[in-house]
């Protein structure tokens, strides 16, 4: 075909790519969103990855398949999908699904920009704005500043450049060449992304100080101060502190108070990762899990993480060719050059249209709702022989991620496949019922043996078994709908106060 003839076709045949949405979009709410939330479907069909292979046909080829083929194909990746929202799906890091933030998500994806500018992204800049505005105002900060970030982890990571930075502010220019040996400090149970974050950073993870906790999980102040103190004898330059609100395996909540007045006392930067537990504070019954949250320097929360000026001074680059400073509206709202990033997926959209659906009480009873099912899921422990409750659970800490330990009545199954009695995969042998799915390998100090959690796995429905009023044995009432925890992975805000 002659070049000029190719200019004058479309690039696409519009009618049939707006047929195969319709219909793609059928499969989603057929089959991901009915299927994947219904108690009688499977949470997953498990496959081995090379069974699995096989069945997909992920092997790209010259040309191209027919509409009624990549149908089929959509029905199988959700087939073969876990389903997260599935209300037997018990693994951390997801909350169920909402439909208001599904639908958020959709227009933010059929909508494909990137929010760096105004020009380009006008309603969702605003949106973030008041986004992180609202946060900002249950974290106590009258101001400040922030920004979507991917996840937990590079929020936690932005706030350790954030703070050596304004420690250090040469260090931008001249690196690491010109920098003292530094030392940061978090407690034992938090979250592995410190560690990362120091290494990517280099700052170095032999420079991670990790503090004793008690035996629930919890910093020790006292311990803290030694930490700072041993270091300083070392030569090193302390200038950062993490706190945990919900550390990943008890759901322990840092003294945050006791920590801001030894940040405050040695002049260090502190960080509160809230990531887990930060949906506390839409909640006016266990927002003092989050005391003297308002204290912070930063804070990572998912939903996002924000922090101030800093942010800009940090890692703004400047590009001219995006950033112009004499455009025809205020220039602040390009939040571009905030991050690291440049190209950055809309985020906001998601959680304002789930807020604006819920309203703050809404959202307040939904983590109200997962604290009940954390006590439900430990009264159930305590009821049930061969179990044994390890630690009462403070808050929902862990949320919905209670220990039992297996005694010798327990009816985990051992020797047929690993010592596990799971798939090397993780999930439990589907031919077994009465296992245990293996919980994080973390021992409570005082604690012994195998830890594990929810006994007993329906072979065909895939699904983990719960006692309910009027079952076998009794049991307490089941507190009503999935608990929510607002986290998601995929979007954490980082946020400072001015």
């Amino acid at each position: 075909m002659a070049e000029s003839n190719r200019l004058e076709h479309p690039g696409v045949d519009k009618a049939a790519g707006e047929e195969f949405l319709r219909e793609a979009l059928q499969v989603l709410l057929d089959e991901a969103v009915r299927k994947g939330t219904d108690v009688t479907e499977k949470v997953c069909d498990w496959k081995e990855p090379g069974e699995l292979r096989e069945l997909l046909d992920l092997e790209l080829r010259s040309n191209g398949e027919p509409p009624e083929r990549l149908l089929g194909r959509c029905r199988d990746v959700i087939r073969y999908s876990v389903r997260t929202g599935h209300p037997r799906f018990f693994n951390q890091l997801f909350s169920g699904l909402d439909h208001h933030a599904l639908a958020g998500r959709l227009i933010t994806e059929a909508l494909n920009t990137s929010q760096y500018t105004y020009e380009i992204a006008p309603v969702f800049v605003l949106m973030e704005e008041v986004v992180l505005a609202k946060l900002r105002e249950l974290v106590g900060w009258s101001c400040g500043d922030g920004i979507f970030a991917p996840g937990g982890s590079i929020s936690n990571m932005y706030a350790m450049n954030v703070a050596r930075f304004h420690r250090f502010p040469e260090s931008r220019r001249k690196g690491s060449w010109a920098l003292p040996r530094l030392a940061l400090f978090t407690s034992r149970e938090s979250h592995y992304s410190i560690q990362k974050g120091a290494a990517f950073l280099g700052i170095g993870t032999d420079n991670v100080h990790l503090v004793a906790t008690d035996e629930r999980g919890k910093m020790i102040p006292e311990e803290l101060e030694k930490e700072i103190e041993r270091a300083k004898a070392e030569g090193a330059d302390p200038f950062f502190v993490c706190a945990t609100c919900g550390t990943t395996v008890l759901g322990a909540f840092d003294p945050l108070g006791s920590i801001a007045d030894i940040c405050q006392r040695h002049g260090l930067w502190f960080h509160v990762d809230a990531a887990w537990g930060g949906s506390a504070l839409l909640s006016t019954k266990h927002r003092h899990l989050l005391a003297g949250i308002e204290r912070a320097d930063s804070v990572a929360w998912n939903p996002h993480k924000m922090l101030t000026g800093l942010l800009q001074r940090c890692h703004g680059a400047g590009a001219t060719y995006l950033f112009q400073p004499d455009k025809f509206y205020d220039v602040a709202y390009d939040t571009g050059d905030k991050t690291p990033q440049c190209g950055r997926r809309v985020d906001c959209l998601k959680l304002w249209l789930l807020w604006k659906a819920a309203g703050t009480e809404g959202l307040a009873r939904r983590v109200e709702r997962a604290f009940a099912f954390t006590r439900y899921l430990a009264e159930e422990v305590k009821r049930r022989d061969g179990f044994q409750l390890v630690l009462e659970p403070a808050g929902p800490g862990g949320f919905p991620r209670l220990l039992a330990e297996v005694g010798e009545g327990g009816s985990r199954h051992q020797g047929e496949d690993d010592e596990e009695g799971v798939h090397d995969g993780g999930l439990p042998a589907p031919r077994r019922q009465g296992q245990l799915l293996p919980a994080d390998r973390h021992q409570p100090r005082r604690h012994q043996g195998r830890l594990g959690f929810l006994p007993g796995r329906d072979r065909e429905a895939g699904t983990g078994s719960v006692r309910t009023p009027g079952g076998t044995g009794g049991g307490s009432p089941v507190p009503q709908n999935p608990p929510y925890n607002l986290e998601e992975e995929q979007q954490t805000p980082i946020f400072l106060p001015h």
